[in-house]
């Protein structure tokens, strides 16, 4: 059993909320990057960086993007067993120092992700600040991480699962329910 938490529409509303909250917050673009956690953190990070630009009125090729793939730095790897983890690109195509890197995920849940990610980043320099965006905070952390920008807060332990049209055809968050 499952239930629709974001639609098609308030999807997008969301995306917009979080990209006129980053704008508001960054009013010195020139400092801004912004890095999607692979996979669907890239997609969201691709929609924040388009709007983020229509806001500070400057061209997408002006604020810096890049991709993060944090598999190899996960703390739970043992727990994949004998599949064999999708390793993606990580591309940071340009220097961090002195950049507010806005760092985007899909869920965010205990943390470890995001801790993760962080390890990564840090691989590539040390940038002035690292703000998280999250399109669902789902509560129960389990380390001391919290996003700074949030699309919806939805307390859950179920499993919730963002769609996006890039792959699977249609934006929409779901939480699976237990029988």
């Amino acid at each position: 059993m499952a239930d629709i938490i974001l639609d098609e529409k308030s999807f997008q509303d969301v995306v917009a909320k979080i990209s006129k909250e980053i704008f508001e917050n960054n009013q010195n673009i020139c400092e801004v990057a912004i890095v999607g956690i692979q996979n669907k953190g890239v997609f969201l990070a691709k929609r924040i960086l388009s709007e983020v630009s229509k806001f500070a009125g400057v061209d997408e090729s002006q604020i810096p993007f890049g991709t993060l793939d944090i598999t190899l730095h996960r703390d739970d790897l043992d727990d994949f067993g004998s599949e064999v983890p999708v390793i993606r690109d990580t591309i940071i195509p340009f220097d961090m120092s002195r950049k507010n890197i806005i760092l985007i995920d899909d869920v965010l849940y205990t943390g470890r992700t995001v801790r993760a990610a962080l390890n990564v980043l840090m691989d590539f320099g040390r940038p002035k600040s690292i703000q998280l965006a999250v399109l669902v905070d789902r509560g129960f952390r389990e380390l001391p991480i919290e996003a700074k920008y949030i699309g919806i807060k939805y307390q859950s332990k179920e499993f919730i699962r963002v769609e996006c049209k890039e792959m699977d055809g249609v934006d929409k968050v779901v939480v699976h329910c237990k029988l």
